[in-house]
């Protein structure tokens, strides 16, 4: 049985999507706080279980059975690792085969402050003597469309990346990958990224091509950065963890010129502008 945590957000949801084309429904559990928020799998004959990372008592009962989990991060950003130490301990208890696990690009040797709680977990899983799959993902395409509208309304993308080159890939590429690892049943360590990447100067070029508008960008300090950010509404601690993560992308953090996603979906990775063109056109 092949079990993903977080089913219902928005990576879970496509990795249980992913295993849907590659093994029988009810060989996949979908574990999530509010079964009714994944109906629509069970509908397909998907096992869901109630499984909340703050609620103990509820994961290894969850996981009875279960071969091979997906233990997809949680967006707590500050207690993910009692979160995530919980959820391995049950694993362990259950007697779970294979853990994979989304961390972030290039994992240990990371300068982001993002990274941190990834470093933890990892050191966890070494830790536990469990079979693991360390899926260290790049950013996701994706992640550039929440601020594009507000960017091409203005006229100008915000960042501290500089020049730093980002290995972005959609976030359905990453689900994919994670499926191929679980049915394989193989550990080890995947530095995942997307094959072509784009500083943000391009990014804010290919917003005006798709929009019609003009779009530059403009580059500011970590510290600017992080003030523009929340003076557009973000909390002052998710501000700086963002602005840490462009100025350390502007390091070439998030680069990766592997292709290992690309070799693991046995496809080319989504390119980003196909990405963020239907993004911007809706």
């Amino acid at each position: 049985m092949y079990a993903v945590t977080g089913a219902s957000g928005q990576l879970g949801r496509l990795v249980v999507e992913a295993l849907l084309g590659k093994v029988a429904a009810r060989d996949i559990v979908a574990l999530v706080r509010n079964p009714e928020s994944v109906a629509d799998f069970a509908a397909k004959g998907v096992v869901v279980r109630v499984f909340d990372y703050d609620a103990p008592e509820t994961l290894a009962p969850a996981l009875a059975g279960v071969t091979r989990l997906l233990l997809i991060s949680g967006n707590a950003v500050g207690s993910r690792v009692p979160q995530h130490r919980a959820v391995i301990d049950a694993a362990k208890a259950a007697g779970v085969a294979l853990i994979a696990y989304t961390s972030i690009l290039h994992g240990q040797a990371s300068p982001m402050a993002l990274a941190a709680e990834h470093k933890a977990t990892e050191d966890l899983l070494a830790a536990s003597g469990l079979p693991t799959a360390l899926l260290r993902n790049g950013w996701y395409t994706e992640n550039y469309l929440m601020g594009a509208g507000s960017a091409i309304a203005h006229g100008v993308l915000l960042g501290s990346a500089g020049d730093g080159v980002i290995s972005a890939a959609s976030r359905a590429d990453y689900a994919e990958a994670a499926a191929v690892v679980l049915t394989r049943g193989e550990a080890g360590t995947f530095e995942l990224a997307g094959d072509s990447g784009f500083t943000l100067a391009e990014l804010a070029g290919a917003l005006a091509e798709i929009s019609g508008k003009p779009v530059a960008y403009q580059n500011l300090s970590q510290a600017d950065y992080a003030k523009a950010l929340e003076g557009a509404g973000l909390p002052g601690p998710f501000a700086a963890i963002l602005a840490d993560s462009d100025a350390r992308a502007g390091e070439g953090a998030l680069f990766d010129d592997s292709h290992t996603l690309s070799s693991l979906i046995g496809r080319p990775t989504t390119p980003w502008r196909e990405t963020v063109a239907a993004g911007v056109r809706g």
